[in-house]
């Protein structure tokens, strides 16, 4: 089969290139001097060598839970193969893509750079199953809700205050890359009171989180390119796992291989984006990315070897774990996890606020906790809290 490859117009080609001599570039990226910050800290101010988002970016490749993306589920638990993607890979294949096109469109790629590695920090394990299963627990217990780029958001902003910039917030806040869009506008945000209302909105009401807009065109670069990163890889990881073969996609404008579909879309929002104040693809190509990300989840995401095992397993596991750390904590079991291994853990990692983290809400210590553990920490602390039970976890191995 003869993939497909289409490039940019002899037209815009030609714009690009007379913009960058003449010095007429597209003046439509967001401008640093311009950053919002809970707190005008000295040390957060940017300088020649690390910029305002530099600083972001570097604050969130350094925080406790980045390095546990590795081991987070992106599509496929329970199987010991390193070709499949984990949220690790996830959120650089979001940054590379989203800096193409950014760059290309004259954006702040240092503040996409930040919203991509930022925006899944806050995931829970085993992927949106059990951010579904979570969810289920806190809105049972609490009436409040979980979504996991809301819970971003607070890791990077509440559990530890890293004085993070608005407009990074917002983009990791609006990442939502279940909801696609023909054309991505910009909707203006110049406080944090407001910011704090919309968050506040969404832990009320999930519907919230689909509302929410991102402030700046890199926020904008950066949503669709959530959509780009995962459409073509988590068929590759199907093929790779034997849930389905990738010739039972159907074709169309962008594709249905990963490389087709990269740098389909890339070249169609470029031709469709450059020197605009907002982000579009064309009709033939939106319609096409609409009927590949449904074909995805009727033929992966709703796949019986996808889901009945993350039901069957994980759910009931999850609820157990949910229980007895919300009593451990209430009860004030100084040797249970929640206090030696999540409690003391955020303590030590440069915890720096007005209210002692021990008095946040019960079940928001229990939904953080659950939220910042891998797939493999999740199933060893089920095994060390109830290790008398049945429900066992098994991985499909290497060689089967």
């Amino acid at each position: 089969m003869e993939l497909k490859y289409e490039s940019l117009s002899k037209e815009t080609v030609q714009k690009m290139e007379a913009d960058r001599q003449n010095n007429t570039l597209p003046k439509v990226g967001f401008c640093e001097a311009d950053v919002i910050r809970r707190r005008d800290k000295e040390s957060d101010r940017a300088n020649i060598i690390r910029t305002a988002f530099v600083r972001d970016i570097d604050k969130i490749m350094h925080s406790p839970y980045y390095s546990r993306y590795a081991d987070k589920t992106q599509v496929f638990s329970f199987y010991k193969n390193d070709d499949i993607t984990r949220r690790s890979l996830h959120v650089q294949l979001v940054s590379r893509i989203a800096r193409t096109i950014g760059k290309t469109l004259c954006l702040n790629a240092d503040l996409i750079e930040a919203i991509a590695l930022g925006h899944d920090i806050g995931h829970t394990p085993f992927g949106h199953a059990g951010e579904e299963f979570l969810d289920e627990l806190f809105c049972e217990h609490t009436g409040r809700h979980f979504s996991h780029n809301i819970h971003s958001v607070r890791v990077l902003d509440r559990i530890f205050p890293y004085n993070i910039s608005l407009q990074t917030l917002n983009g990791i806040a609006a990442h939502d890359g279940e909801m696609e869009l023909c054309e991505y506008h910009t909707k203006p945000l110049d406080s944090f009171s407001t910011f704090d209302e919309q968050m506040e909105a969404c832990y009320l009401d999930k519907r919230n989180v689909r509302k929410l807009v991102p402030a700046t065109m890199e926020g904008c670069v950066m949503r669709i390119s959530d959509i780009i990163a995962y459409l073509g890889k988590d068929r590759q990881d199907a093929e790779r796992t034997n849930v389905i073969e990738n010739s039972r996609f159907a074709d169309g404008a962008i594709g249905t291989y990963n490389a087709e579909i990269i740098n389909n879309l890339i070249v169609n929002i470029v031709e469709n984006s450059y020197g605009k104040p907002y982000i579009k693809m064309d009709e033939v190509h939106f319609e096409a990315l609409k009927k590949a990300k449904a074909d995805n989840y009727e033929l992966i995401y709703k796949n019986s070897t996808v889901r009945d095992v993350l039901h069957q397993t994980v759910q009931p596991m999850m609820a157990e774990v949910y229980k007895r750390l919300f009593t451990d904590f209430v009860e004030g079991k100084k040797d249970s996890p929640i206090f030696t291994h999540h409690i003391a853990y955020v303590n030590r990692a440069h915890y720096q606020h007005d209210v002692p983290y021990t008095e946040t809400e019960p079940n928001q210590i229990v939904v953080d906790y659950i939220a910042s553990m891998t797939d493999d920490y999740f199933i060893d602390l089920y095994a060390y809290l109830f290790p008398g039970s049945k429900k066992k976890i098994l991985y499909k191995g290497y060689f089967e």
